[in-house]
C-alpha cells in the first residue's frame, strides 16, 4: 500500500470512528461494534461496512448519512457505505471503551456471551441490588431497570 493510500485509509478510520450513535451520543459507532471494515476498494474509493445494532433500527439511515458526511468532511469524496446484516450485530462487538462509556452515561452494558450471568450492577452507584422494571426501554435493544439502593432508574443493553 502506498503512503498516500495508507494516509487516506487512516483518515477514513479516524472520520468513521468520530461518528457517535444518535441514540447514545456518549458512544461512537466504532465502540458499539457497528463498524465492520474500513478499506480502500480497487478503484481507490473508501468503503465502509456497517452493521446496525438490529436490522429494524430506525437510526440506521441517519448513521449511514453521518458516516458519509464524516468521510466527505475528511476530504474522502466518493466513499461508499454498505449496510451488512449478516452476521447480525452482537453485543460482544462492543469494545471495552464502549462498555465504559455506556456505564458513564448510565447504561448497564450486557455480559459477553459465554460469561456467567452476574447480577446487573447499577451504573450510577455500582450496587447489584437491582431489578428489571420492563423488558423494553427507550429503544428495543435496551431494558428498563432500577437500583434498589440509590433508587435511580437505568437502561441495560440486552444481550444480543
Amino acid at each position: 500500500m502506498t503512503n498516500d493510500a495508507l494516509e487516506r485509509l487512516e483518515r477514513a478510520i479516524e472520520a468513521v470512528s468520530s461518528v457517535v450513535d444518535p441514540e447514545i451520543p456518549a458512544v461512537s459507532i466504532a465502540d458499539l461494534g457497528m463498524v465492520r471494515t474500513v478499506r480502500l476498494a480497487a478503484d481507490g474509493a473508501v468503503e465502509v461496512d456497517l452493521t446496525p445494532t438490529y436490522s429494524g433500527c430506525p437510526a440506521t439511515d441517519l448513521i449511514k448519512q453521518q458516516v458519509e458526511a464524516a468521510l466527505a468532511a475528511a476530504g474522502l469524496s466518493g466513499s461508499r457505505v454498505n449496510l451488512v446484516l449478516s452476521p447480525a450485530w452482537t453485543t460482544d462487538w462492543i469494545t471495552e471503551e464502549g462498555r465504559a462509556a455506556l456505564r458513564r452515561c448510565g447504561i448497564a452494558p450486557p455480559p459477553r456471551r459465554g460469561e456467567a450471568e452476574t447480577p446487573v450492577a447499577c451504573p450510577h452507584c455500582g450496587s447489584e441490588d437491582t431489578e428489571e422494571l420492563a423488558p423494553f426501554g427507550s429503544t428495543p435493544c435496551k431494558a428498563l431497570w432500577r437500583c434498589r439502593s440509590c433508587r435511580e432508574p437505568f437502561h441495560r443493553f440486552k444481550c444480543l
